[in-house]
């Protein structure tokens, strides 16, 4: 089992330009609504990510060009108070 350092980069770009903004295909905006993230507080959202899921045990699925990929499941109790299985 492998955890993955509380350090990590967890690039801006990837939460505002990629997860919190609606998308014709494969939209995770909308998920992350449900627990009450948006574009407005994205900051919150990498901080509880932080907090919640990267203190979780990492699972490697797979190496790619640009790196080892893992895979981390938990639960991510959003701002709002609803948990959101990631």
């Amino acid at each position: 089992m492998v955890f993955l350092p509380q350090d990590a980069i967890i690039a801006e770009e990837k939460l505002t330009k990629y997860l919190l903004v609606p998308l014709p295909k494969d939209d995770k905006s909308k998920f992350l609504a449900k627990a009450g993230y948006t574009l407005e507080n994205w900051q919150q959202l990498k901080l509880d990510l932080r907090a919640q899921v990267l203190t979780q045990p990492a699972e490697a699925i797979e190496t790619t060009r640009y790196g080892q990929k893992y895979a981390i499941r938990a639960c991510l109790r959003g701002i709002n108070g609803v948990e959101l299985n990631v």
